[in-house]
């Protein structure tokens, strides 16, 4: 998945909202936080001190690149900072006369923090940047209090982060008949969760005003009356202050300290499960879980603890009523003396779904066919749907809804997929899915449900990936681990509300209507026009809001004019959601630690993945669909999880599911490949090899610590301190001079990856064979690598068009795929070249119908029947046309060639001895079933093999036999495209096959 808004877009609310969110405003407020304010105070009017925080990042050394307002740039990579105190770096700068600068980091070697592309833009005085966060304040000064001479009175001060979600707090007051100190105050300290404090000396004084920022210009200033605190321990949460308050950090007993009851419990029965959903205990003495206790039906009291406000209750009694209480539970494990309690009566079991067995077969067989299935083939139209983008897209204006194509047309047109020879089918993530654009499939928010726009009835997803198996055809379904929706994912967390909806937003926000859930499919009745947000808005700040200043006018419109508020759109800084399921941060460097534990854009919420929780939320999802059948799953933004994650919980959790469902035959060739996502010429990815797709085919080396979240830092820093040249390598994918030997898996990971560096180089196929060769001996497993020229994202050279290089390049293209190592993929439509040179995505900023996204099902009309892979026995129409294409033959004729020759399949390869552009020796040899297998393949040039077996070869494109006796065959260069296959005939089983299929334009 590209990492860039254009194609996971859902947003009406235009570039100004960008900036709000990007920026993780709160109240800005515009000239000062109370009715008297000291202007700031600086270093020096023409002096800052950059204090940049190091834990986050493993570097050895840290430059600071800037210029100053209306100044020019350092001269790269910029100046040493020193070491400032434990986890920080400082430089004092001169600005001379300027105001503020624009600054960069980076390590003094290539590796940069440059706020995401945006540089950051710093002030004068004491700055310091954190995590991409930019605040001002002294993190090295002293953080100690004296009070002073005796008799003087101190304020001890606790400031409550649960709600504003700052990582820096600054106390800025005056004890009462005194100065104000310097904007933005003192620095106040961690205390523990949730809470920050700071003792004050107040003299003489026994009261003080206050007003609280995160020293970035956001400010809590009690609404613009500053905070009147006394002496003594005062708290301050949500706007109120306690005075003479207990100190919130201190244990609390179980007898007199519990926290209070949740509230508001509801209980739905669905066949004999019974979903629970209550509102958070408020309490202050910080809730971490609840337990729930359920009674009724034989099976005796249950109680269990949960670490949500959702949960699920399977497999119970049909037609029983049962009983739920709820109790809040404190850190400490103090429960709360009061319950809250509902009850629920279960129905009918339900009939046991159908389900399916994965083919089992070696991956390597199956050319893979990829299609986004709402864009592919309409069989249904009745579950066509435009969502609120429809017009705004100029897709109504061709009649052509985002979610048109369905599994009933992917059901048709199966046999158009075999009758190319493709025996493997990628599609796009089948899950429920939430967001104004989001046909694609990459906005998942109910992971257990599958999207009601790609199914019908005789025609669920069961039904299609029964339909392909009978067909002897592969189902690979792209899944997504690292984010949810902007609508969070149902079952785990959901937030409360978004905006505001007045008179100006109630076109977007509809009337709250608690009896409708959304699906996708359905129009929500009170509004009349509505899919997406019927359960989502609010007059007023809705109970249990945890979004900081949410309501807030902002300074932004949108572009209708309409005031933006806070909170009207997700932000991981903004306090909506929690740590315990979503990560909190935006990326900002792409290839830094932070790429694997930030959020990829506002529309993507990103899973917090080394959080049990999620980790079981995911897992049990994933298994629903393991279940059913699947042959295999693509990973979507799989570089956006650490590897210790993947190797520690997801990949074991797939081959656990599969072995125990489907044996230990089956999870061998349960196909998983990642997209890890290098868009570089070069071998390690920008010289990072925790960004580089091969790294992700290994398992780890040394072990960790036993938390997750440590655990991946650890790993990061120890790879990337080994560097690219102590990274593992391998011989799995090269013949030893003419001989296949057993391939070493014991250290592979489970993850098999998309060629990413051929793709890119797939501009020129000599370019791409050469690029991957290079790379071959970092991977496990190069045999197994997917290649593609071009997808759903990019082109070659991370083009945004369709490839567009002519006829005779793609016939290149593809007989290099076809033939050399790993799984050729090819997108749907590039058989005749559909939208060549087009955009491939614009969001719904441009029709579907003029990208490369557009509909093919015109392109299949008629009727088609597949006798066998690359045989059509019979077609009628727009298909008939279609298969008569040149490249279609083309792709016809590979894939008949390749599956009878187990070499180009699964065999290694070698170069030794071979004059030639694109010229190589591949050999597959399995004892189990007799078969041996070698063959000479030139593509387009001509070769010569030197030191081969003797023997006779035949050529599987033009039937030529040649008789080798000294060792050495020479072949002519067959032309743009064409190519020559020569395979030793072993006679028996082994014999070579001789011409295979029939001459076309290319193969001749």
């Amino acid at each position: 998945m590209r990492r860039t808004p254009t194609r996971l877009l859902g947003r009406p609310l235009g570039a100004a909202l960008a900036a709000t969110v990007m920026l993780g405003l709160l109240t800005a407020v515009p000239e000062s936080p109370r009715t008297v304010e000291a202007a700031p105070a600086a270093a020096s009017e023409s002096t800052a001190t950059v204090f940049y925080y190091t834990k986050t990042k493993n570097w050895t050394a840290h430059r600071l690149h800037y210029a100053p307002d209306g100044g020019s740039w350092t001269t790269v990579p910029g100046v040493v900072m020193e070491a400032a105190c434990t986890d920080w770096v400082k430089q004092t700068v001169s600005l001379g006369s300027a105001a503020g600068m624009a600054a960069t980091f980076n390590n003094g070697s290539g590796v940069w923090d440059n706020n995401a592309g945006r540089n950051y833009a710093l002030g004068t005085g004491n700055i310091t940047v954190k995590d991409g966060v930019v605040a001002h304040s002294d993190p090295c000064a002293d953080t100690g209090t004296d009070p002073g001479p005796g008799g003087a009175h101190t304020a001890s001060v606790y400031y409550s982060t649960a709600t504003v979600g700052w990582t820096t707090v600054n106390l800025h007051y005056r004890p009462t008949g005194g100065a104000w100190t310097a904007v933005p105050g003192v620095g106040m300290e961690a205390a523990c969760t949730g809470w920050v404090k700071k003792s004050v000396d107040l003299g003489s004084a026994t009261t003080l005003q206050a007003a609280f920022n995160n020293g970035n210009g956001v400010w809590d200033n009690n609404n613009g009356s500053d905070y009147t605190l006394s002496e003594g321990l005062s708290t301050v949460k949500d706007r109120k202050v306690t005075s003479a308050a207990k100190d919130p950090c201190a244990a609390e007993t179980p007898d007199t300290e519990a926290p209070t009851a949740p509230a508001k419990v509801t209980a739905d029965a669905d066949g004999i499960a019974v979903v629970l959903t209550w509102d958070p205990s408020t309490d202050d003495r910080g809730v971490t879980k609840y337990q729930v206790t359920r009674t009724g039906g034989t099976r005796g009291t249950m109680v269990t603890d949960v670490g949500s406000t959702v949960f699920s209750d399977t497999g119970l009694e049909e037609r029983t009523a049962y009983t739920y209480t709820v109790r809040a539970l404190d850190a400490a494990g103090n429960v709360s003396a009061a319950s809250a309690a509902a009850t629920a009566t279960t129905g009918e079991k339900p009939a046991a779904p159908a389900s399916g067995k994965p083919l089992g077969t070696d991956p390597r067989k199956d050319p893979i066919y990829f299609v986004l299935t709402a864009r592919f083939e309409d069989g249904d139209t009745s579950n066509n749907r435009g969502g609120s983008q429809h017009t705004k897209s100029g897709n109504a204006a061709n009649n052509d809804p985002m979610f048109r194509g369905d599994f009933k047309g992917l059901v048709n047109k199966l046999d158009y997929i075999k009758g190319l020879g493709m025996s493997a089918v990628w599609i796009t993530p089948v899950v429920l899915n939430r967001s104004d654009y989001d046909y694609h499939g990459y906005h998942g928010y109910d992971f257990y449900e599958v999207d009601s726009r790609l199914e019908s009835a005789g025609a669920s997803y069961q039904d299609l990936i029964n339909a392909a198996h009978a067909k002897g055809m592969k189902i690979y379904q792209d899944v997504v681990y690292n984010h949810s929706s902007r609508w969070g994912a149902k079952g785990l967390f959901t937030p409360k509300a978004y905006g505001v909806r007045d008179t100006q937003w109630s076109w977007y926000y509809d009337e709250k209507n608690d009896g409708f859930e959304y699906d996708g499919l359905t129009v929500e009745p009170k509004s009349g026009k509505s899919y997406y947000n019927g359960d989502l808005w609010s007059t007023a700040e809705p109970s249990g809001n945890t979004c900081v200043n949410w309501g807030t006018p902002t300074q932004y419109t949108s572009p209708e004019g309409y005031r933006i508020y806070n909170c009207q759109w997700p932000s991981p800084t903004s306090g909506m959601f929690p740590k315990a399921y979503y990560h909190n941060c935006w990326i900002g460097n792409w290839e830094g630690e932070d790429s694997r534990s930030c959020w990829l854009h506002d529309d993507l919420a990103d899973f917090n993945t080394e959080s049990t929780p999620v980790q079981n939320y995911l897992i049990g999802a994933y298994n629903k669909y393991i279940d059913m059948g699947v042959d295999g799953f693509r990973v979507d933004t799989a570089v956006h999880i650490p590897r210790t994650t993947w190797n520690r919980r997801f990949l074991p959790a797939i081959q656990e599911r599969v072995t125990q469902r489907f044996g230990a035959g089956a999870a061998k060739n349960f196909f998983v490949f990642g997209e890890v996502a290098a868009f570089v010429n070069d071998k390690w990815n920008r010289g990072s090899v925790n960004h580089s797709a091969q790294f992700y085919t290994w398992k780890e080396r040394k072990e960790y610590s036993a938390d997750d979240g440590k655990a991946a830092l650890e790993m990061y820093d120890y790879e990337q301190q080994q560097g690219t040249g102590s990274q593992p390598t391998s011989t799995n994918a090269f013949l030893n001079g003419n001989t296949y030997h057993a391939p070493d898996h014991s250290k592979f990971s489970g993850m098999n990856v998309i060629d990413m560096r051929m793709h890119m180089n797939f501009g020129d196929a000599g370019n791409a064979y050469s690029n991957g060769k290079d790379s071959d001996d970092s991977y496990n497993d190069a045999t197994y690598n997917v290649v593609y020229v071009d997808s759903h994202d990019y082109g070659p050279n991370k083009s945004s068009e369709r490839y567009a290089g002519g006829t005779d390049a793609w016939a290149e293209n593809m007989s290099l795929m076809w033939t050399f190592r790993g799984i050729p993929t090819l997108y749907y439509g590039s058989e005749i070249e559909f939208r060549a040179g087009k955009k491939i995505d614009c969001g719904p900023g441009c029709p579907l119908e003029t990208t490369g996204r557009a509909y093919f099902g015109g392109h299949l009309a008629g009727d088609v029947k597949a006798s066998d892979f690359s045989k059509v026995s019979s077609a009628t129409g727009a298909v008939a046309d279609t298969l008569a294409k040149p490249l279609v033959k083309h792709v016809q004729r590979l894939n008949e060639i390749r599956r009878a020759v187990p070499a180009l399949q699964m065999g290694q390869y070698s170069t030794e001895g071979i004059s030639g552009s694109m010229a190589y020796k591949r050999r597959y040899t399995d004892a189990a079933s007799g078969t041996d297998s070698f063959a000479l393949v030139t593509v387009s040039g001509g070769a010569t093999y030197t030191g081969i077996p003797n023997g006779t070869y035949k050529d599987a494109v033009t039937g030529d036999t040649r008789v080798v006796t000294g060792g050495t065959l020479a072949v002519p260069a067959p032309g743009k495209g064409n190519l020559r296959v020569y395979v030793l005939d072993l006679g028996g089983r082994n014999a070579a096959p001789g011409k295979i299929g029939t001459a076309g334009a290319y193969l001749k």
